[in-house]
Protein backbone atom coordinates (compact mmCIF):
# COMPACT_ATOMS: atom_id res chain seq x y z
CA UNK A 1 0.00 0.00 0.00
CA UNK A 2 0.96 3.57 -0.84
CA UNK A 3 0.87 6.09 1.91
CA UNK A 4 0.68 9.90 1.20
CA UNK A 5 1.99 12.97 2.68
CA UNK A 6 -0.70 15.70 3.03
CA UNK A 7 -0.48 19.04 4.33
CA UNK A 8 -3.78 20.55 6.77
CA UNK A 9 -4.75 23.51 8.33
CA UNK A 10 -4.60 23.15 12.56
CA UNK A 11 -7.97 24.79 12.48
CA UNK A 12 -9.98 22.50 9.78
CA UNK A 13 -12.09 19.29 10.55
CA UNK A 14 -9.50 16.75 10.19
CA UNK A 15 -9.23 15.65 6.72
CA UNK A 16 -6.88 12.27 8.28
CA UNK A 17 -7.83 11.56 11.55
CA UNK A 18 -5.98 8.72 11.56
CA UNK A 19 -2.31 10.12 9.81
CA UNK A 20 0.52 10.99 12.26
CA UNK A 21 0.21 14.58 12.58
CA UNK A 22 3.17 16.69 12.39
CA UNK A 23 2.75 20.55 13.45
CA UNK A 24 5.72 22.49 11.38
CA UNK A 25 5.04 25.75 12.34
CA UNK A 26 7.78 27.87 14.78
CA UNK A 27 5.14 29.03 16.95
CA UNK A 28 1.63 27.66 18.31
CA UNK A 29 -1.20 28.90 16.67
CA UNK A 30 -3.43 31.56 18.13
CA UNK A 31 -6.45 29.87 20.07
CA UNK A 32 -5.73 26.17 19.50
CA UNK A 33 -5.26 24.27 22.59
CA UNK A 34 -2.73 21.18 22.88
CA UNK A 35 -5.98 18.47 23.42
CA UNK A 36 -7.83 20.02 20.08
CA UNK A 37 -4.95 19.84 18.36
CA UNK A 38 -4.54 16.05 18.37
CA UNK A 39 -0.41 15.97 17.20
CA UNK A 40 1.56 13.33 17.05
CA UNK A 41 4.59 15.67 17.31
CA UNK A 42 5.71 19.56 17.02
CA UNK A 43 8.61 19.98 15.10
CA UNK A 44 9.49 23.36 15.26
CA UNK A 45 13.55 22.98 13.96
CA UNK A 46 11.98 22.70 10.03
CA UNK A 47 10.15 25.70 9.97
CA UNK A 48 11.30 29.50 8.13
CA UNK A 49 13.44 31.32 9.64
CA UNK A 50 11.48 34.14 11.36
CA UNK A 51 13.20 36.76 9.03
CA UNK A 52 12.09 35.39 6.56
CA UNK A 53 8.71 34.27 7.89
CA UNK A 54 8.17 38.19 8.64
CA UNK A 55 9.46 39.11 5.56
CA UNK A 56 7.33 36.90 3.62
CA UNK A 57 4.17 38.19 5.77
CA UNK A 58 1.88 35.12 3.80
CA UNK A 59 1.84 37.93 0.57
CA UNK A 60 0.76 35.06 -2.35
CA UNK A 61 3.30 37.53 -4.27
CA UNK A 62 5.86 36.86 -2.65
CA UNK A 63 5.05 33.03 -2.79
CA UNK A 64 7.47 31.99 -5.32
CA UNK A 65 10.38 34.06 -3.97
CA UNK A 66 9.74 32.50 -0.45
CA UNK A 67 9.66 29.00 -1.75
CA UNK A 68 12.82 29.29 -3.36
CA UNK A 69 14.87 31.30 0.24
CA UNK A 70 13.07 28.55 2.41
CA UNK A 71 14.18 25.28 0.26
CA UNK A 72 17.47 27.61 0.50
CA UNK A 73 17.02 27.85 4.24
CA UNK A 74 16.04 24.16 4.19
CA UNK A 75 18.87 22.76 2.39
CA UNK A 76 21.43 24.46 4.58
CA UNK A 77 19.50 23.29 8.09
CA UNK A 78 21.09 20.11 8.86
CA UNK A 79 17.67 19.10 10.79
CA UNK A 80 15.82 19.10 7.43
CA UNK A 81 17.66 15.56 6.14
CA UNK A 82 17.03 14.01 9.23
CA UNK A 83 13.02 15.51 9.22
CA UNK A 84 12.76 14.03 5.71
CA UNK A 85 14.44 10.19 7.19
CA UNK A 86 11.87 10.40 9.88
CA UNK A 87 8.82 11.50 7.97
CA UNK A 88 9.47 8.56 5.32
CA UNK A 89 10.00 6.14 8.09
CA UNK A 90 6.27 7.52 9.51
CA UNK A 91 4.79 6.73 5.62
CA UNK A 92 5.93 3.60 5.70
CA UNK A 93 3.54 2.81 8.51
CA UNK A 94 0.36 5.09 7.16
CA UNK A 95 -0.38 8.54 6.39
CA UNK A 96 1.69 11.73 7.28
CA UNK A 97 -0.18 15.31 7.53
CA UNK A 98 1.96 18.28 7.97
CA UNK A 99 -0.11 20.93 9.91
CA UNK A 100 -0.01 24.54 9.40
CA UNK A 101 -1.63 27.29 10.92
CA UNK A 102 -2.16 29.80 8.57
CA UNK A 103 -5.21 30.99 6.66
CA UNK A 104 -4.21 30.59 2.93
CA UNK A 105 -3.81 27.38 2.15
CA UNK A 106 -1.93 27.63 -0.96
CA UNK A 107 0.84 29.48 -0.64
CA UNK A 108 2.55 28.81 2.92
CA UNK A 109 5.71 26.64 4.52
CA UNK A 110 3.48 23.45 4.77
CA UNK A 111 3.38 23.35 0.61
CA UNK A 112 7.03 23.78 0.43
CA UNK A 113 8.08 21.29 3.35
CA UNK A 114 5.54 18.64 1.68
CA UNK A 115 7.13 19.40 -1.61
CA UNK A 116 10.84 19.39 -0.29
CA UNK A 117 10.21 16.00 1.41
CA UNK A 118 8.83 14.43 -1.57
CA UNK A 119 11.42 15.47 -3.96
CA UNK A 120 13.94 14.06 -1.13
CA UNK A 121 12.59 10.48 -0.66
Amino acid sequence: MQYTLDIERIYGDEEFPDAYRILIDRLWPRGMSKDKAHLDEWDKTVAPSSELRKWFGHDPEKFEDFARRYTAELDANPDAAAFVTHVGEKMADGDVVLLFGAKDTEHNQAVVLRDYVLKKL
